[in-house]
């Protein structure tokens, strides 16, 4: 995914199938293939009608449901990405249990009669932190990411035969449900060596076992990045098929025609409005793709939800501009998995071109609302600080071993000193402050990297940074690091000797709260709280964080996600799955807010004022 600025078009008549066949040599294996510019599943017609939806941004205790609601629009195929930080998350470590358990996730898939097309990357983009990669692949700085670099190439093919032991055997040809298999992900947005690089993750893909599904390449850039007989699909937005689909039948003349992304939604950055898409008009060009003989893939048929740190950034008009918790993305099916009034225009409008009846809509179960969560345990973050590590420069949280959270870097000051602190390279959003006072706040966001100060022989500066998301698309992701990236100089002169802490808030049983007020912000709080008496404790239900600052959230050892008062979100998705009757434990990090807060759910979310997509 990346930000295209869009230009209201409408579908043009004249694009028709063409009959002839694809031109370039295809590479093609038992069960689906390319007959005449189509695809054909065991010699038979196949139109690809699928939809997005992330086994990560799911809760699994919700798959099954999420993919029934898939089947009852019309849908035919499930889209996924896999995400490798989600699965390596130490180098040599692969975890495929629990919500990781993506085999799992397709024999779902397949038991209620959907095809899969896998899209493993190694890099995936989808407003996921550092686009799917491993922040562990930064600590290195001279490493070349998304590129013939052996220190990146090495360890993605590690990934990539492990991924294949666990989802090899479920292809189609070898009686699973997997069709066809992306080479990478939209490389024409980013590459430089570009055949060398994309030659070697195909062979990387074959050799993993992925050798019995068709290989193709997806892109929404003026040029594809793709290889010599791989099929390409395309990727737009709502009100570009005409002018892309005319691009695809220049990339790829004879077909087969695909749109790999139909953006039917958009995500949302912190800071920004909450976007939309018209309904209407989206299914409108729809049916208008479909009556041409088109297949469409929706990106994104379920959003869900980007848990924990997992929330990425973009880079757009030179600006940094990290995304919200929620994936929402105005989706058919919106975050909690209740169909909205676009699931049921979609399903219309494939109904009409398939002349297929789906299976009934599920019911969609009721919410809850919880009052009075009492945040009434505390903890000061000054009084939990691990052991530093001195440092006579500044480094980064991945070059300390570290993927997500917060960083603090501290100094004791040797000399009086006044004027102006700079920090060189803030990654993301800085608190400052001297003896313990906070005196200011920077924010990458904003492009602020300096501050008016004065400090005295035997102050204690102390640098709180946290990490708002790593950017996913574009080349700016290769220089993503997080913390401070250079030097922290004061009236020019370079500050040197620090005591580093690594905060990566690792939830912790034994962490001593105190009952009462928190006077020292940051501040972790802890609540304790029963869920609904009157017979949903499981019902899902939405977090409301208004009255706290900054910071992230975990329900039960769940991470729900980063909060932020700027908005535009302002609820956190609570699936009742993570729900307990009784005994529920909230976890709360504040950067900013003191005191002892009271919390509340709601039985709809609060994603902000919603404005349309550009």
């Amino acid at each position: 995914m990346k930000v295209l600025k869009s230009v209201s078009m409408g579908l043009g008549l004249g694009l028709l199938l063409c009959g002839r066949a694809f031109a370039a040599p295809v590479e093609t294996a038992p069960g689906l293939a390319i007959e005449q510019g189509q695809f054909v599943l065991d010699g038979k017609p196949l139109r690809i009608i699928a939809g997005d939806m992330h086994y990560t941004r799911v809760p699994r205790e919700y798959w099954r449901a999420r993919l029934k609601m898939a089947k009852a629009m019309g849908l035919n195929t499930i889209t996924t990405y896999v995400f490798w930080n989600a699965h390596e998350t130490v180098p040599g470590h692969y975890d495929f249990s629990g919500q990781n358990d993506i085999g799992e996730f397709v024999r779902e898939a397949r038991q209620e009669g959907l095809y899969v097309i896998l899209r493993p990357g190694p890099y995936v983009c989808s407003e996921w932190d550092l686009g799917g990669l491993p922040a562990w692949l930064l600590k290195d700085r001279d490493t070349r990411i998304r590129s013939t670099d052996p220190k990146f190439m090495q360890p993605a093919q590690r990934w990539l035969h492990r991924l294949g032991q666990e989802l090899a055997p479920l292809q189609y040809a070898r009686g699973g449900n997997i069709i066809a298999v992306q080479v990478e992900n939209e490389y024409g947005s980013f590459g430089k060596d570009n055949d060398a690089y994309l030659q070697q993750i195909r062979k990387d893909i074959v050799d993993s076992g992925f050798d019995a599904s068709m290989l193709y390449t997806s892109d929404s850039a003026p040029e594809p990045g793709s290889l010599p007989g791989l099929p390409k699909v395309i990727n737009f937005g709502v009100g570009h098929a005409r002018e892309k689909l005319a691009k695809l039948q220049q990339w790829q003349p004879g077909g087969p025609y695909m749109v790999g992304e139909y953006w039917v939604g958009w995500f949302d950055h912190w800071g920004g409005p909450h976007y939309v898409i018209d309904a209407a008009k989206m299914a409108n060009e729809l049916a208008g793709m479909l009556k041409q003989g088109y297949s469409v893939s929706l990106y994104m048929f379920h959003g869900g939800t980007s848990f924990g740190w997992m929330s990425g950034a973009n880079w757009d008009d030179d600006s940094y501009q990290p995304d919200v918790t929620s994936y929402d993305y105005d989706s058919p099916l919106d975050e909690s998995g209740r169909p909205t009034p676009k699931y049921y225009a979609l399903r219309k409008v494939i109904a009409e071109a398939t002349g297929i009846t789906p299976p009934p809509v599920p019911a969609a179960p009721a919410t809850q609302a919880i009052a009075d969560i009492k945040l009434d345990e505390s903890l000061s973050l000054w009084d939990a600080l691990p052991t530093p590590t001195a440092s006579h420069e500044l480094k980064t949280m991945e070059e300390l071993g570290e993927s997500y959270g917060d960083i603090l870097y501290r100094k004791r000051i040797d000399i009086d000193a006044s004027g102006t602190l700079h920090i060189d390279g803030l990654h993301d959003y800085a608190l400052i402050y001297i003896n313990g006072k906070r005196i200011g706040t920077l924010d990458r966001r904003l492009k602020q990297d300096s501050l008016a100060m004065k400090l005295a022989k035997g102050d204690t500066l102390d640098l709180l940074v946290q990490n708002d998301g790593r950017i996913n698309f574009g080349e700016k992701l290769t220089h993503e690091r997080k913390g401070i990236l250079g030097a922290v100089s004061l009236q020019g002169k370079q500050l040197l000797d620090w005591q580093i802490h690594p905060l990566p808030f690792v939830e912790d049983e034994n962490s001593a709260y105190a009952r009462g007020p928190c006077r020292h912000a940051p501040c972790v709080y802890r609540a304790t709280f029963n869920a609904s008496v009157s017979g949903n404790a499981d019902a899902d239900t939405f977090l409301d964080t208004k009255g706290l600052g900054k910071g992230m959230i975990w329900l039960n050892g769940h991470p729900l996600g980063r909060f932020w008062n700027i908005g535009p979100q302002r609820t956190l998705y609570v699936p009742g799955a993570w729900l307990k009757p009784s005994g529920n434990q909230l976890v709360v990090l504040d950067l900013l807010t003191e005191g002892e807060p009271t919390l509340h759910t709601l039985k709809q979310p609060v994603l902000g004022t919603p404005k349309q997509a550009p």
